[in-house]
C-alpha cells in the first residue's frame, strides 16, 4: 500500500486559514457574519503603490527576476534597514520572498538540523511551531499569560536553553497579542544570547504599527548579535499589501545562500510586479502608513475599553499590531440552553452560532484560555460586534 509523507502528516493545518474558509462558506450561504478574525488591514493598498504595480505591467516587467530579488528592491531594503533599524547589509545578505512567512520558512530550513531545538513564546503566531517541525527541529515553547502582558523574561529564556538549542524565534510587535518589547527588555533577552552559539530569527512584520509613543528596536542592531541574527520583514501589514506577497530577510551571506537554495527549488523569485510595488511602498513618505496607524489606534482604544468593561474578561492593552488577545476562561463550564463552553474553540463556536461573530480561538496560538479579536475592521462593525458579544455572554450561566 502506498504511504503518504510522515512528516507532513504530523503538521497541523493552519487554524486561521480554516476559520477564514468557514466564514467565507457561511457568507456564501447568505449569512451575515461579523468577522474579526482576519490578520490583514481592511484598508485598500495606497494608490501610489497600486500605480507602481500597474506601471510595471505596462513596462512589461512581467518576466523572471533574479531569484534573490530585483536590484532596485534589494537596494531599497538595504537603505530601509540602515535608516530605520540601524542594520547594515550588503546585497548578498538580502533575500526577497513570497511573503514574510516564506522568509521564515526559508531561514528555518537553512539553519536547522533534525533534533535541533527552536525556542519561542506562547502565544505564538500560528505557523511558528509547524515551520519548525517542517525543518525537522523541535519547538520549545515558553508560556506567558495576560498577567505578564504576554511577555517572557530573560530568566525564562535562559531556563529554556539546552545544548540542542539552535535558534530563538522572536516577534515584536506580536501576533496575536499586540505585545511590544521595549528596548531595555530586548537588551535583557539579548544579554542571555550574546555569548551563546544560538541564532536569532526576529519577525518584525508589525514594526510600523506601534502605539502610545513606543518605539521599535531591532535586536540585530546590537553589534554582538549582528552575525547570528536573521531579521524578517515585509510589506503586507504596514502597507496593506497582504495579497501582493512580498517579504524579505536580512542576514549573513551564508544563511542567505542556503535560504536561496530552498527558494530556488520551490517558488523561485517573488512576483516581478509585486516587487515593483514593494519598492514604491518602501520609498514612500509614510503618510498613508501613519493614517492607517492613527485609525487603528482609535479602534484599539474603543475595543480594549469595551472588553475591559466586561466582567470575567482579562484584556491587557496591546501596544502594537491590530489585535486584542484576551482571557475568557472564566466563561468555561458555562452554558446557554444546550450549548456548553469548555475551551476557546467552543467559546468561538458559541459566538458564531449565537451572535454571528467570528473570532479566533486562542488554542491556534498556543493559549487555550484566550481569544484573538482583530480590530482591522470598520468602527461600525466593531461597535455592533461588541454589543452582540456582550449580549451573548450575558446569556451564559
Amino acid at each position: 500500500m502506498l504511504n503518504y509523507s510522515k512528516l507532513l502528516s504530523s503538521i497541523e493545518p493552519s487554524k486561521t486559514v480554516a476559520i477564514a474558509s468557514l466564514i467565507n462558506q457561511l457568507k456564501a450561504e447568505g449569512k451575515k457574519i461579523l468577522s474579526f478574525s482576519a490578520g490583514e488591514p481592511d484598508f485598500n493598498t495606497p494608490d501610489f503603490i497600486k500605480e507602481a504595480g500597474i506601471k510595471a505591467i505596462q513596462d512589461n516587467q512581467t518576466k523572471y527576476t533574479s531569484l534573490q530579488g530585483t536590484a532596485e528592491l534589494i537596494n531599497t531594503i538595504i537603505k530601509k534597514f540602515k535608516t530605520e533599524n540601524n542594520l547594515d547589509f550588503k546585497p548578498d545578505e538580502i533575500l526577497v520572498s513570497n511573503g514574510a512567512k516564506q522568509s521564515i520558512y526559508n531561514v528555518a530550513m537553512a539553519i536547522c538540523n533534525p533534533g535541533d531545538e527552536v525556542i519561542f513564546q506562547a502565544p505564538y503566531w500560528v505557523s511558528y511551531p509547524e515551520i519548525v517541525k517542517l525543518a525537522q527541529a523541535k519547538p520549545v515553547i515558553i508560556e506567558t499569560n495576560a498577567n505578564s502582558n504576554f511577555k517572557i523574561t530573560a530568566e525564562q529564556l535562559e531556563k529554556a536553553i539546552t545544548e540542542k538549542t539552535k535558534a530563538f524565534l522572536f516577534n515584536s510587535p506580536s501576533n496575536p497579542t499586540g505585545a511590544v518589547y521595549s528596548k531595555s527588555e530586548i537588551i535583557e533577552l539579548a544579554n542571555v544570547l550574546i555569548n551563546k552559539d544560538i541564532y536569532i530569527i526576529t519577525d518584525e512584520i508589525y514594526e510600523k504599527i506601534i502605539f502610545d509613543g513606543e518605539e521599535h528596536f531591532s535586536i540585530g542592531s546590537i553589534p554582538e548579535l549582528k552575525d547570528k541574527t536573521i531579521t524578517i520583514n515585509g510589506v503586507s501589514k504596514a502597507f496593506s499589501m497582504t495579497g501582493w506577497r512580498i517579504g524579505y530577510a536580512g542576514s549573513n551571506k551564508e544563511i542567505i545562500k542556503l535560504a536561496k537554495i530552498i527558494q530556488g527549488h520551490s517558488t523561485s523569485n517573488a512576483t516581478s510586479i509585486s516587487q515593483a510595488a514593494a519598492n514604491a511602498a518602501l520609498n514612500g513618505s509614510g503618510k498613508e502608513v501613519n493614517e492607517m496607524k492613527d485609525e487603528f489606534n482609535k479602534r484599539r482604544d474603543f475595543v480594549i475599553n469595551e472588553l475591559q468593561s466586561i466582567d470575567g474578561i482579562i484584556c491587557p492593552k496591546p501596544k502594537g499590531a491590530f489585535y486584542a488577545f484576551f482571557d475568557v476562561s472564566s466563561y468555561y463550564n458555562k452554558s446557554n440552553n444546550n450549548f456548553r463552553i469548555n475551551d476557546s474553540i467552543s467559546f468561538c463556536n458559541y459566538l458564531l452560532s449565537d451572535a454571528s461573530i467570528a473570532l479566533v480561538p486562542g488554542i491556534a496560538f498556543g493559549n487555550d484560555n484566550c481569544i484573538r479579536m482583530s480590530y482591522a475592521s470598520s468602527m461600525e462593525d466593531l461597535i455592533e460586534g461588541l454589543k452582540k458579544l456582550k449580549v451573548s455572554l450575558s446569556k451564559l450561566s
